[in-house]
């Protein structure tokens, strides 16, 4: 028997004329997981998976959604309609993609996907997080689309191994973490992938920074320039540095260290490493400092590291040390000065025995300018410090902002105001930028305007 009954409208002649189904009075969403998950049980009976595996993935789709279909005409008659679309769709979801969080992870504003709990799935939609309504039929339900995520990449999660960081066909990153660890239930952290990344133009647009902070900074990686993006979780940093990346001439080998592969280069000659973690048996691992040291023979004119996490940061020190201006990074922190003292502890983590001095004199050598890029309250990025490493007094790495964006409030819509100003100090290396003949702005380290 169905689980619809059919609510009938009057028309204007007073004739009743069936409308669309609707679920029965005291009925719930629990209803309609019920007919997905017996819809998806005789899916997995009457579908031959090997046949699916052959087939593109639209292709893909289309058969399971007719097979659905037909299902839905043979055993639920009074499924038809919108519901019955919807219901072959979610089913399709089930059997090809990631269940009830497939929708989310189509719509193309949506930038992450949390799940905490079988009714409990977030999601951030232009830098604020939001409570979806979607949710699973039950932790099982939650483990089958985890198992589906990793079990292609050769990967497994279990009690002995509750944790994974894996990556969708897309790019998009993915953790898992299982109970025990996870003691309420699987969660499930999704960072989506946008094969569209931003560009300067973009991100002039949306308020990042502004034209002619573009123009600097376009000019300090064209006089190569060492460069530090820095700033929390989910700020943009990638993104800043993918843009950056834009402004490297084309007739430049770039050699590009990841982990995993974020970025999308435009330039011609641009080779691609990725870091690999350790297979099941604790073997083949290669370590973002492995690719560091590697890339140094491969004849790089410039290398760009996506993100420094650990020992990696001292070959990276060395490498802008010793011929390779112009490479770009990312580290996590809050403050330029934060950003120094991660690079300082990673370096000091890597087991070398060096004098803080001299840790601090080769960071200060290698590292020109720190670009700081900020989470605001009302979800924007911005850069806020544009700083330049002046050098080393004493044993304090000296250092001296170039722009600020300066906060002045918030609106009654909730944005935040504030304009992007120069301090008035005038960087020591714009003797580069006259060498190479880049002229800019005369007031632009005087003021600058949002």
């Amino acid at each position: 028997m169905s689980q619809f009954s059919w609510q009938s409208r009057q028309t204007e002649n007073g004739a009743e004329t069936p409308d669309r189904p609707v679920q029965r009075r005291g009925q719930s969403a629990e209803a309609v997981n019920e007919l997905k998950y017996t819809l998806h049980q005789r899916l997995i009976e009457e579908l031959d998976p090997s046949k699916l595996e052959g087939l593109e993935p639209g292709r893909a789709r289309e058969a399971v959604e007719s097979a659905a279909r037909t299902l839905i005409v043979q055993e639920m008659p009074g499924i038809v309609g919108a519901v019955r679309d919807e219901l072959v769709a979610a089913v399709s979801d089930e059997v090809l993609g990631l269940g009830p969080i497939e929708s989310l992870a189509r719509d193309p504003a949506i930038s992450e996907i949390m799940v905490n709990d079988i009714d409990q799935i977030f999601y951030e939609k232009d830098g604020r997080l939001y409570m979806s309504s979607v949710r699973f039929r039950d932790h099982e339900h939650i483990m089958r689309i985890i198992e589906r995520i990793v079990a292609p990449l050769g990967r497994r999660v279990d009690e002995s191994s509750p944790m994974v960081d894996a990556r969708l066909a897309d790019g998009s990153r993915v953790n898992v973490i299982i109970p025990p660890v996870a003691s309420k239930s699987p969660t499930i952290t999704i960072r989506k992938f946008r094969a569209d990344k931003m560009t300067i133009e973009d991100l002039i647009g949306t308020g990042t920074l502004t034209r002619e902070l573009a123009e600097f900074l376009r000019a300090c990686v064209q006089v190569r320039l060492n460069i530090l993006v820095s700033g929390g979780t989910g700020t943009g940093k990638t993104t800043i540095l993918n843009a950056l990346s834009g402004f490297i001439p084309d007739t430049e080998r770039i050699v590009t260290i990841e982990d995993p592969t974020e970025l999308r280069l435009q330039q011609g000659h641009v080779v691609s490493l990725e870091a690999r973690p350790a297979s099941l048996e604790g073997t083949g691992e290669v370590t973002q400092r492995d690719l560091v040291r590697n890339s140094l023979r491969m004849r790089p004119d410039r290398i760009i590291i996506g993100e420094v996490r650990g020992s990696e940061a001292f070959d990276m020190m060395q490498a802008m040390n010793t011929g390779h201006e112009g490479s770009l990074s990312t580290v996590h922190a809050n403050a330029p000065r934060d950003a120094l003292a991660r690079i300082e502890n990673m370096i000091l983590m890597s087991g070398l025995d060096l004098p803080m001095r001299a840790i601090r004199e080769q960071m200060a050598s290698a590292i020109h300018m720190i670009i700081q890029i900020s989470r605001l309250s009302d979800g924007s990025r911005k850069i806020t410090h544009v700083t330049e490493i002046v050098g080393v007094e004493g044993d304090i790495v000296t250092m001296q902002d170039i722009f600020r964006y300066e906060q002045r409030g918030i609106d009654s819509d909730g944005r935040v105001l504030g304009e992007f100003k120069g301090t008035g100090l005038r960087p020591g290396f714009t003797e580069k930028f006259e060498v190479a003949g880049i002229h800019l702005a005369p007031d632009l380290f005087a003021v600058l305007e949002g």
